[in-house]
């Protein structure tokens, strides 16, 4: 199945217009065809509306139906229908241009008499060889054919819902047959039309985003952000993870934090070096280039363009091949990491100007006086941003905020807007339960919503407070923040409870306000991660944090929600009190409630909504329910921050800097799923440490009985098999212990995932136990061998020292005797 723009698909068109005036509304019965339960197109019935009209007429409204592929649908095929408001008899020029694009025509007529105006226009429509059904207001009979593909159905004192019905069969077997279709793309090239397209700025903007979509115009998509925009790929990736590795270091700390360093370096030299992308050089430069009203064509041309890019090459992929590798795990793992290289939009492009930056910036390439392109791109963003494009503020691929590139940014929107102060409202909520759809709603953005391009990261966005309520508040913009959803499928097991808790922490940190978006009733999905938030900050205590949050609970039916869930809020504010307390405690933080760190109070900051739709898409029409729902909360949200000073941007600016850090250096807590889990955690090491000392000093007693054997040199050698069997009996009872500590304590259901981890643990301790024993105990061995050795020899030299000392003492002796006699002889020689 390919997905397509509705305006390029080629679908049968079915066209209504009245001749004449009359008292039935057309408008009303085309609704009945499409949508019974929605007013598709606006008409005289309608609440709110007028008999006369104002602006309609000769308007020509298009609406696509579209089949769910179930037996109830209307129509099997996507089919567009055109309402030509007004009488078609005073709008020939539109009249003549719809009858040439049908499929159908379907004419509205007071009377099928001749002589009336109308009459001339039925004749050559009946002629021509276009499909066609007439609807007579003064006529009662039933479905007519006469001719093929040629219909008369009468309206006189029939109900609706009869002459709907007989009008989807008939359209329904004309349909069937041979038909012509209609693409709303080509009706900008007939000359009798002027499109918005045609417009100067827009041609301009159009012409540049299709010279740059050339440059990747077929290519294989999973390689364009490989080949065009190579920063962000693996040299970004590898970057955030030695960056974050240096905030976490181990051992030799100084030298690894210098290998580090250069590690880095090494890689910003990399993205350096591949920062001349001929499709980074376009963009740039046509964002230079172009006219402000240009540039907001270009970009909007350049999304649209790349969609179509990305949308026609992952439809193919999940067609074609999902189904051949259903049974081929690792191919299908392959796969998926395709399908995530294919995702490409607008903001891998601007997230490549913010590498391309970094790098730059980190190596310092810039020689005095010079001024170098990539100089630029803070500006050029800023201009963007503060349009009201928004701009990615946490990579949601490599999980990392490129802080040189951020904080130039902001710095940039300062210069341009001076030091204003901000509101930053974010958002927080599992994967598709409607966090971008509301503020969308809310604020007129236009986050990314559909299933196929949820977002991924962390997005910020200025909305402008309008001049007239500007006056009531301390602060001058909103700062938006969507993220992506947490719990997300493409993350499996730790992975997903270390980067949701990260990325938790860090919004819920950064937000003045917090809108915990949950998807039903049921709060349970977002408690564990509030706790380890709260945690986290309590463990942050540099970073000067004052978060506060309201709970949305989307798709609540039952208008009564709230009075039946005041328990489940009481029950929800004991958890996280509760959990709150567990945290103050390993802590050592004097903290009682769950708002003493982050301000929430049940009782006011629960919401329940409508669904947003009111039935089973694609026909059903949006809630009313659901709007008024979000403009109450966007009135609380206001209300709620009337008295708060917000946050300057430079404060603003420092504040992300000093969370991201703050983060990158807490690294223990987010591993785990709760503040219960972490205590347990916590508790095993301790018993972990029990069961450790237990077999040192086991061994330390063997040890300690073996040195006398070593010293009487009755053991010469230590054997691993000896030292094992010595402690066995230890080491049985230790693993005993072990198994009985995970099968039976009380929380044995949350130990059972790290039982495989230490039991693993405690025998390779006990193996390195044995191993490092056995080599001081060598080295005992081989120092007594060698006292031994030396101790012989120093006998041995003893004795020839003293037999040469005696030999010496004989000689010296013997040699005294001669000069003695010597000298007795020479006294007596006068």
């Amino acid at each position: 199945m390919k997905s397509i723009p509705i305006y390029k698909a080629q679908t049968p068109m079915v066209s209504f217009f009245r001749l004449g005036s009359m008292s039935l509304s057309k408008s009303q019965l085309m609704n009945a065809l499409i949508n019974d339960r929605h007013h598709t197109f606006f008409h005289r019935n309608c609440p709110g509306s007028t008999k006369s009209r104002y602006l309609m007429d000769g308007v020509a409204e298009i609406a696509w139906y579209c089949p769910a592929g179930k037996p109830s649908d209307f129509f099997t095929d996507c089919t567009a229908f055109c309402n030509l408001h007004g009488d078609s008899l005073k709008n020939v020029k539109q009249r003549e241009i719809l009858t040439e694009k049908s499929s159908v025509i379907v004419v509205l007529v007071e009377t099928l008499e001749k002589g009336q105006e109308s009459s001339k226009i039925i004749s050559m429509l009946y002629k021509s060889p276009k499909p066609l059904i007439i609807l007579i207001a003064d006529n009662g009979c039933r479905a007519v054919e006469m001719k093929p593909a040629n219909y008369k159905v009468g309206l006189k004192e029939r109900s609706q819902s009869d002459v709907s019905e007989e009008l989807k069969e008939i359209i329904r077997a004309i349909l069937s047959g041979p038909h012509t279709t209609f693409q709303l793309e080509i009706m900008a090239n007939d000359f009798r039309v002027t499109a918005d397209e045609d417009a100067e700025d827009c041609r301009n903007g159009k012409s540049a985003a299709i010279k740059l979509v050339q440059l990747i115009e077929g290519k294989d998509v999973s390689k364009i952000k490989a080949t065009f925009l190579p920063c962000q790929g693996q040299p970004w990736f590898e970057w955030c993870k030695i960056k974050k590795e240096s905030h976490n270091l181990k051992g030799h700390i100084e030298k690894e934090r210098s290998m580090k360093i250069q590690q880095l370096m090494e890689l910003r030299q990399k993205q350096s070096d591949l920062s001349n992308s001929s499709l980074m050089k376009s963009f740039t430069e046509s964002l230079v280039r172009l006219p402000p009203k240009d540039r907001e064509y270009f970009l909007k041309w350049t999304q649209i363009l790349i969609d179509e890019l990305s949308t026609d090459d992952l439809s193919s992929k999940k067609h074609d091949k999902s189904a051949e590798l259903n049974d081929k795990q690792a191919q299908l793992n392959q796969l998926s990491k395709k399908l995530q290289s294919a995702t490409f939009g607008l903001e891998h492009i601007f997230r490549e100007m913010g590498q391309i930056y970094e790098a730059h910036k980190f190596l310092k390439n810039l020689s005095p006086g010079q001024q170098a392109e990539w100089t630029k791109y803070p500006e050029l963003a800023a201009d963007l941003m503060i349009k009201g494009h928004p701009m990615e503020l946490m990579d949601g691929d490599a999980g990392h905020v490129p802080l040189i590139w951020v904080s130039s940014l902001i710095q940039e929107v300062i210069k341009k807007l001076g030091d204003q102060r901000v509101f930053v409202l974010s958002v927080l909520g599992v994967q598709s339960s409607g966090k971008s759809t509301m503020l969308n709603v809310m604020f007129g953005l236009q986050f990314a919503v559909s299933a196929g391009r949820c977002t991924k990261g962390v997005y910020m966005q200025l909305v402008k407070l309008s001049d007239e309520i500007q006056k009531d508040y301390k602060f001058d913009y909103i700062l938006v923040v969507d993220t992506e959803g947490l719990r997300a499928l493409e993350l499996a097991g730790n992975a997903t409870i270390h980067h949701d808790n990260e990325l938790a922490t860090f919004v819920v940190g950064l937000g003045n306000m917090t809108l915990i978006n949950i998807f039903g009733e049921n709060p349970a999905e977002m408690q564990d991660v509030l706790q380890i938030v709260v945690q986290a900050f309590m463990r942050m205590k540099k970073v000067k944090l004052s978060p506060s949050c309201v709970f949305v609970h989307q798709n609540v039916t039952d208008i009564t929600a709230t009075e039946k869930n005041m328990d489940g809020k009481r029950h929800l504010q004991e958890i996280l009190d509760n959990m709150a307390k567990l945290a103050a405690k390993e802590e050592g933080c004097d903290v009682e409630c769950f708002s003493d760190v982050i301000a929430f109070d049940v009782q006011k900051d629960v919401k329940y909504f409508a669904q947003l739709w009111e039935g089973s898409p694609p026909m059903a029409p949006p809630n009313p329910g659901y709007s008024e729902s979000v403009q109450e909360l966007k009135t609380i949200i206001l209300s709620k921050a009337k008295p708060s000073d917000g946050i300057l941007l430079s404060h603003l600016n420092t504040k992300i800097q000093d969370l991201w850090n703050a983060l990158m250096n807490e690294n223990f807590v987010f591993s785990f799923k709760n503040t219960q889990e972490i205590a347990v955690y916590r508790k095993l090491e301790v018993q972990y440490g029990n069961w450790t000392w237990t077999l040192r000093s086991e061994m330390l007693n063997i040890e300690n009985q073996l040195y006398p054997k070593i010293e009487k040199g009755q053991l010469d050698k230590a054997e691993l098999s000896y030292l094992s069997k010595e402690i066995k009996e230890t080491y049985k009872a230790v693993t005993d212990s072990i198994g009985a500590y995970f099968d039976n304590d009380k929380d044995k259901e949350m130990l059972v995932q790290w039982k495989g981890r230490f039991e693993n643990k405690i025998r390779e301790f006990h193996e390195e136990l044995l191993r490092g024993v056995k080599r001081k105990l060598d080295d005992v061995i081989r120092q007594n061998k060698a006292r031994k050795k030396l101790d012989k020899k120093k006998t041995e030299f003893e004795n020839k020292l003293f037999q040469k000392s005696k030999e010496l003492a004989v000689g010296l002796k013997s040699l005294a005797e001669d000069e003695h006699k010597g000298s007795k002889l020479a006294l007596r020689l006068p």
